[in-house]
Parts: C-alpha cells; structure tokens; sequence
C-alpha cells in the first residue's frame, strides 16, 4: 500500500510538472539546480578575445520588469569572483563581483568549472 502510495504521488507530480509552461520549468529546473549547487564559469569575450572571466558563479538570472509585471529585460546578472589572471582558482585579492551583461551584445559562454 505504501508503495503504490508513492507512485501515485510520483506521477501526479510528473503530470503537474509536464502542465507547466516553459518558463516554470526552467524556474523549477533552476531551484533544483541552486539546491545542488554549482561551479559555474562565465567567459566574456571581445570578438575572439577573452576579456573577463567569472568564477564560482551559481547562476545567471534574467531582469525581470518591476513596473510592467513579469517582462524580461534585455539583460543577465549574477554573483561570482572575478578571475583576473584566468586560471579558474580564486587567488588573493580576488574578490566576489556583481555583474551584467546584455542578451543582444554579448558575447559570452557559461558553463560548468571541470578545472577544481
């Protein structure tokens, strides 16, 4: 009885999930995400240029409009420690940053860190 207890709230679980829209399961997949926790890694480039490189980043969020309701703004931003010397280890004097970045001209990758 237990069992099937279990499965039970197992599928309703899945059959809500699959109701939602895209963007709450992204905003679920991130919960679960920032639960587990992250490396991530956030490359800026100028052309083929490396320019910045941010470390220990849990995630990137999207502005959100306060004025206009749920509306996305055009840009990205987080936390992580700005890795001046680009060798994916926070050095002394490497400080936790805010950051922003645009979605429109940008160039960027973010990733998880393999490198610790």
């Amino acid at each position: 009885m237990k069992k099937a207890t279990i499965t039970t709230c197992t599928l309703a679980g899945l059959l809500a999930v699959s109701g939602c829209t895209q963007e709450m399961q992204n905003q679920l997949g991130r919960a679960v995400q920032n639960y587990t926790g992250t490396d991530g890694v956030l490359d800026v480039y100028a052309g083929d240029k490396l320019v910045k490189r941010f470390i220990h980043i849990d995630k990137i969020t999207t502005a959100i409009s306060t004025s206009t309701g749920d509306a996305a703004r055009p840009y990205r931003f987080g936390y992580g420690v700005l890795d001046e010397n680009q060798n994916y280890r926070k050095d002394p004097g490497e400080k936790k940053v805010y950051f922003e970045f645009s979605d429109y001209s940008t160039s960027y990758i973010f990733y998880e860190n393999t490198k610790n």
